[in-house]
C-alpha cells in the first residue's frame, strides 16, 4: 500500500514551493537591471512556471484521491436508516478535500456534498451558506446552477420559508429543455398547494401534462391534478 502523504508533508512541501517562488521573483526583481539576456529571464519564469505546475498536478492527484474516499463513505449511508457517524466521518472526510487540497480541482464538487449531510443532519442554515458558496463557484455553469437552486429549494422547504423555496425554483422552470425543470414543476406545485394557493398548483401541473408528455414523471403530475 502507498505510504499516505501526512499534512504535515503537504504543508511542508507547500512551504518550500513558496520559497523557492519567492526567491526566484526576488531574483528576477534584484537583478533585472543586470541581465543582459532575454533567454536568461525566460528560463527562470520557466523554471517558476513548471513548479506551479508540478505543484498543481500534485494537489489535483491527491485531492481527487481524498474526494474519492469521502464520496464512497457517503455513498454507503445512501439509505433510510443511515449511520449518523458514518455521516459525519463522511462530512469530515469532504471537509478535509476542502481543507487540505483547496487549490485541487474536485475541492469545489466538496462543497454540495457537505451542504447535503449539513441538510440530512437537519442544519438548514448551515447548508444554504455552503449551496450558495458552491453556486458563486460555479457562477456561468447552467446545470451546476439549476441543480443547486433544486438542493437551495429543498433547504428552504425544510426550514418552513415556503416563499423562498418557491421563488427558488421559479429560475429553473423558466430555462426550457433543461434536465432539472421537470422536478422544479413538480416541487413548485407541491408548494404552492402547502401555501394554500390550489390553483396555482393546478396551473404548474397542467403546463406539465401539456409540455412534457413523453416524461417519466407524468403520472405523478396526473395523479396531483
Amino acid at each position: 500500500m502507498a505510504k499516505k502523504t501526512t499534512r504535515k508533508e503537504l504543508l511542508k512541501g507547500t512551504d518550500e514551493f513558496l520559497t523557492l517562488s519567492s526567491k526566484a521573483v526576488n531574483f528576477i526583481t534584484t537583478h533585472l537591471r543586470e541581465l543582459k539576456y532575454a533567454g536568461f529571464v525566460i528560463a527562470i519564469l520557466v523554471v517558476a512556471y513548471l513548479g506551479v505546475t508540478t505543484y498543481l498536478r500534485y494537489v489535483n492527484k491527491n485531492g481527487q484521491n481524498a474526494y474519492n474516499t469521502a464520496y464512497q463513505t457517503l455513498t454507503k449511508e445512501m439509505k433510510p436508516d443511515a449511520n449518523p457517524d458514518n455521516l459525519r466521518k463522511s462530512e469530515e472526510l469532504f471537509n478535509k478535500v476542502t481543507d487540505d487540497y483547496g487549490l485541487s480541482k474536485v475541492a469545489r464538487l466538496a462543497l454540495p456534498q457537505i451542504a447535503y449531510l449539513k441538510f440530512l443532519d437537519k442544519k438548514y442554515d448551515e447548508a444554504i451558506v455552503l449551496y450558495r458558496k458552491f453556486l458563486d463557484k460555479v457562477s456561468g455553469n447552467t446545470e451546476y446552477e439549476l441543480m443547486t437552486n433544486l438542493a437551495l429549494a429543498a433547504c428552504f422547504e425544510a426550514k418552513g420559508d415556503l416563499k423562498t423555496a418557491m421563488e427558488t425554483l421559479i429560475p429553473v422552470i423558466e430555462i426550457p429543455d433543461n434536465s432539472f425543470r421537470e422536478p422544479a414543476m413538480l416541487s413548485l406545485a407541491r408548494l404552492y398547494r402547502l401555501d394554500n394557493k390550489p390553483e396555482k398548483a393546478r396551473e404548474i401541473l397542467n403546463e406539465f401534462v401539456e409540455q412534457h408528455a413523453d416524461s417519466p414523471l407524468l403520472p405523478f403530475a396526473k395523479a396531483q391534478l
